[in-house]
């Protein structure tokens, strides 16, 4: 069996972007399976979203819903930023309600950025000036080209950048957790032995 080398998404992508593709693979439809669940069955979709992309010598790819617009990654949300305003897909385009994804929308409303959810079409993410997944593996990991179209300059922009320093100074606790998000976690003392 060929072997697929596989990008890193999480460590190339925070600080170089990731490329990605548009997956000939669509999302599963909200009328086949409860697509906003974590549920088993819909990882294998997702699956075959990343080993298409891997295969084909991208990070990671995009599925399109089952009208033809945008969805989200194999394990990702999906932003794009359009002159400073920041765009999402709605819950209804087959996306899960990621934890990330709420995060990012609180915390790029607090830094003054419009967001909005709506379908996206396709033609938007070669047009984007910035691109990036929100999930928990990825936390916040810009997109640098998509079907090797580069996104904007085709480095981290401006607005991603802002939405991960707010994003990992919470989570790194460099900066207060003002939101409540983090839960502390104790080491436990070991055990005294006999």
């Amino acid at each position: 069996m060929r072997q697929i080398p596989v990008p890193d998404v999480q460590e190339q992508g925070e600080n170089e972007g990731v490329d990605v593709c548009i997956s000939s693979w669509p999302r599963v439809a909200p009328d086949a399976l409860p697509a906003v669940a974590k549920a088993t069955g819909n990882y294998l979709n997702a699956q075959l979203v990343k080993v298409e992309a891997l295969t084909n010598g991208y990070a990671e790819g995009i599925a399109l819903d089952s009208q033809g617009y945008v969805s989200e990654g194999s394990g990702e949300n999906l932003f794009l930023v359009m002159k400073g305003e920041l765009l999402t897909t709605p819950l209804h385009n087959s996306i899960l309600a990621g934890i990330t994804r709420a995060s990012v929308l609180q915390l790029a409303s607090e830094l003054g950025y419009r967001v909005r959810e709506m379908v996206v079409p396709r033609e938007l993410l070669y047009v984007a000036d910035e691109v990036f997944f929100t999930g928990t593996a990825v936390e916040v990991t810009p997109i640098t080209s998509v079907d090797r179209i580069t996104v904007g300059a085709g480095e981290v922009g401006p607005v991603t950048k802002a939405i991960q320093q707010a994003f990992f100074g919470i989570v790194r606790g460099d900066v207060p957790d003002r939101h409540g998000w983090l839960t502390k976690v104790t080491r436990a003392a070991a055990p005294a032995r006999a």
